[in-house]
């Protein structure tokens, strides 16, 4: 088992080896396991150097969003990038359109049910849900194309009588 060293900065190594405080200033080597081809390994450990304040403001950010470490975090944030891009280059996503609506009159209803007919490739389901006094909350989940699938919510989005409307996508998974 070789092993590949990465970084010899403690900061680096984001503190996680460093058990002795007193040894933080100290050069460490980071390591990760090698064992061939790491992609497909199922952990791989690497360092990161960054400026304090902007580790402080990560951990404040861990914090906000609930996760547990550092670690989590980072791949979160890096499945989140992924996803954009997939998302932006119009690979296959997942998601959900929401859009609220005033249902009584001018046609809003129908002009969005328009615009959804004949989409079927795209869509999988919609629910609607009644909002006091006189709106709809409706959810459609979405998976396609992300060019199809952000087509479609501006479509739905510019129809007169929708108050608000949100896309979100994710990766479909594999």
């Amino acid at each position: 088992m070789d092993l590949v060293p990465l970084s010899y900065s403690a900061r680096a190594c984001l503190g996680l080896w460093a058990h002795d405080k007193s040894q933080l200033g100290a050069p460490v080597m980071c390591y990760y396991l090698h064992k061939g081809n790491t992609m497909n390994d199922k952990l791989v450990r690497f360092g990161v150097s960054l400026e304090g304040k902007l580790l402080r403001d990560f951990d404040a950010y861990i914090g906000a969003e609930g996760y547990s470490n550092r670690s989590q975090a980072i791949a979160g944030l890096i499945r989140k990038e992924f996803v954009s891009d997939a998302f932006a280059r119009g690979s296959a996503v997942a998601g959900a359109i929401t859009i609220v609506y005033d249902h009584r009159g001018s046609g809003t209803v129908n002009k969005l049910l328009d615009i959804q007919h004949g989409r079927g490739d795209i869509i999988v389901s919609s629910q609607r849900v009644q909002l006091p006094p006189d709106n709809l909350l409706e959810i459609i989940a979405v998976k396609g194309p992300g060019v199809k699938v952000k087509a479609l919510a501006a479509a739905l989005k510019s129809v007169k009588g929708v108050k608000h409307a949100t896309l979100s996508v994710t990766a479909p998974g594999k």
